[in-house]
């Protein structure tokens, strides 16, 4: 009998120890502040509740390891199917990095450079008419110094241009402003493809072997497969589904490499791959060095939502002691953010299937600012909302 009031007594006290360190298992956030996993969780599932979103896929990143990762909410409204971990998001605009550590990982092979222009290597009859293009280069693609519009099917030249709607044109001079461009990521992407001896429908065939198996990424992908068809969750606008591939070129579909927001994905895969920049990124010091060099300087800030420069693939904005680095991204339907601070190697990204990943990232900023979760968390931190880039 006293055995087995011992045995009693000991699992009781280790379940209390489990639930003690699951209340009071730190995570160190961007703004200098720690929240525990159950602060952590109450925040979450109160976003959930109140229908800001329907599901989401979310991770934490200390000391460049994963620290925690929820996988919540419902995948699709009509047959309420819950979102676990095999649940694949929209990447959305959170595609060009992970593009981005593609290009230079060939760069590294030598089978291109960031300063040659990408004409000599294929032609572009998209735009041969002007003369301008021949200067573009993978530098400022990926740094969206271009010249290119975001996209020719929604981004229109000036009346007075008299463009044909619908017709690739330049804003300017590459390489002398910027201007951000899904445009000049697709440009590249068929580059790539030309290089490597694939096309759009194969060029993803590449990038598993160059990036998501070498970096042991268990889900991620720029072209639809059978796995994405089986566990994809539904997008959602204002409530309403909206169950379409995206894409923004005439023509483009599910077979098609999407450099500029084609990636799918989910959390706890896109955070594997940034704290791998953090740590063993497998690039050469120099890819690495440029990816994170500020190519351009973004003088208005306020327009460019905070952002004060671009690296390549990735943005800056003022950290905590040093600079962070961000991306947003917006298909309508999903939505999703990263920011991470390399020094420090603390990060975050989360995915949306919603409409409003925009506002539930202004609470998580202003609930990880507080440090704390209470019902009124909510009336703390950011005032303005945050302009999703697509």
């Amino acid at each position: 009998m006293k055995t087995s009031a011992m045995i009693r007594t000991g699992l009781t006290l280790i379940l209390l120890f489990l639930l003690w360190t699951n209340a009071y298992t730190q995570i160190r956030t961007l703004n200098g502040t720690y929240v525990s996993e159950k602060a952590m969780d109450e925040f979450l599932k109160q976003q959930i509740d109140s229908g800001a979103v329907p599901g989401l896929s979310i991770a934490v990143i200390n000391d460049g390891k994963i620290v925690f990762h929820r996988a919540i909410g419902i995948a699709n409204l009509a047959t309420h199917a819950p979102v676990n971990k095999s649940s694949i998001f929209e990447a959305a605009s959170l595609s060009k990095t992970m593009f981005t550590y593609f290009v230079l990982r060939l760069v590294d092979k030598g089978i291109l450079s960031l300063d040659t222009p990408l004409y000599t290597y294929l032609p572009y009859p998209d735009i041969a008419q002007d003369e301008r293009y021949k200067l573009i280069t993978a530098r400022m693609v990926l740094s969206h110094t271009s010249g290119f519009p975001n996209w020719r099917t929604s981004d229109f030249a000036d009346s007075s241009r008299n463009i044909p709607k619908g017709d690739l044109y330049l804003n300017f001079k590459p390489g002398t402003e910027f201007s951000y461009s899904g445009e000049g990521y697709y440009y590249l992407g068929k580059v790539i493809a030309h290089l490597t001896k694939n096309n759009l429908q194969t060029l993803d065939q590449l990038f598993q072997r160059e990036v998501s198996i070498p970096m042991g990424l268990s889900y991620a992908w720029f072209s639809a497969n059978r796995f994405i068809a089986k566990h994809k969750v539904t997008g959602y606008i204002d409530g309403k589904a909206r169950d379409k591939w995206p894409g923004s070129i005439a023509g483009q579909d599910s077979t098609w490499f999407g450099p500029a927001g084609g990636l799918h994905t989910e959390a706890i895969t896109y955070a594997k791959f940034l704290a791998a920049l953090m740590n063993d990124s497998g690039l050469s010091r120099k890819s690495m060095e440029e990816f994170f060099k500020v190519q351009v300087i973004l003088s208005d800030t306020a327009k460019n939502d905070g952002d004060t420069g671009w690296g390549l693939g990735i943005s800056m904005r003022p950290g905590l002691t040093t600079p962070d680095n961000n991306h947003r991204g917006n298909n309508g339907n999903f939505q999703s953010y990263y920011r991470i601070n390399i020094e420090r190697k603390d990060g975050y990204v989360f995915f949306a299937n919603s409409n409003h990943g925009g506002e539930f990232n202004e609470k998580l900023e202003a609930f990880f600012k507080k440090g704390v979760y209470s019902q009124s968390a909510e009336r703390f931190g950011n005032t303005g909302k945050l302009a999703f880039s697509k």
